[in-house]
C-alpha cells in the first residue's frame, strides 16, 4: 500500500508521497476500514474510512472521513470510482449520519462525477480547520485550509 500511495500521490506534488516512506499506509490517523481494489497488476484503488467528530458551527458531529483515495494512473477515466460505491453499506454499517471528505480544488472535475447520482454534496468556500499529522515545532498545531468538502448522507438527510 505505501508504495501504491507514494506512487499515486507523489504524481502532483513529491511531498505528498513523503508521510508514505518506510512502508507507512497512512498520511494521519489510520483507517478503520480499507477498501481495496485489485487487479492482474496488483492495487488499482483505496479508500480508507475512520469515524471522528468534527465540528460544524458549534455542534460536534460523528461523520465517517473518507480519504486516502487513490486510483492507479493507467485506470483513471475508466469508471473506477463509481465501483467505490460498494462502500455505502459499509457507511451504514458504522452508524454515521454522514460521510465526509476533503479534496483540492485541483480535483474539482474528479470528484464532480461522486455528485452526479446524488451520493454526495460538493461544498466549497466553506474553512476547514485541521491539524498538521506529525509535530512540527515550527508549525502551528492547525491549519485552516481552503478545499472542497464533500458530503454523502448516510443516516440522515
Amino acid at each position: 500500500l505505501s508504495d501504491f500511495f507514494r506512487k499515486t500521490y507523489g504524481r502532483t506534488n513529491a511531498s505528498n508521497a513523503k508521510p508514505f516512506e518506510g512502508g507507512r499506509s497512512w498520511a494521519g490517523a489510520r483507517p478503520e476500514v480499507r477498501a481495496i481494489g485489485y487487479d492482474a497488476h496488483g492495487i488499482a484503488a483505496h479508500i480508507g474510512i475512520l469515524r471522528r467528530f468534527i465540528k460544524v458551527g458549534e455542534v460536534d458531529l460523528l461523520v465517517a472521513e473518507l480519504g486516502l483515495y487513490g486510483v492507479r494512473p493507467d485506470l483513471e477515466g475508466l469508471g473506477i470510482s463509481f465501483s467505490m460505491r460498494f462502500v455505502y453499506p459499509v457507511l451504514q454499517q458504522l452508524g454515521v449520519p454522514f460521510a465526509f471528505g476533503t479534496v483540492r480544488h485541483a480535483l474539482r472535475n474528479h470528484v464532480e462525477r461522486f455528485c452526479r447520482g446524488g451520493l454526495a454534496t460538493m461544498l466549497s468556500g466553506i474553512p476547514v480547520r485541521s491539524t498538521h499529522p506529525e509535530v512540527y515545532p515550527d508549525l502551528p498545531p492547525t491549519r485552516l485550509e481552503d478545499v472542497l468538502v464533500l458530503v454523502t448522507p448516510i443516516g440522515r438527510p
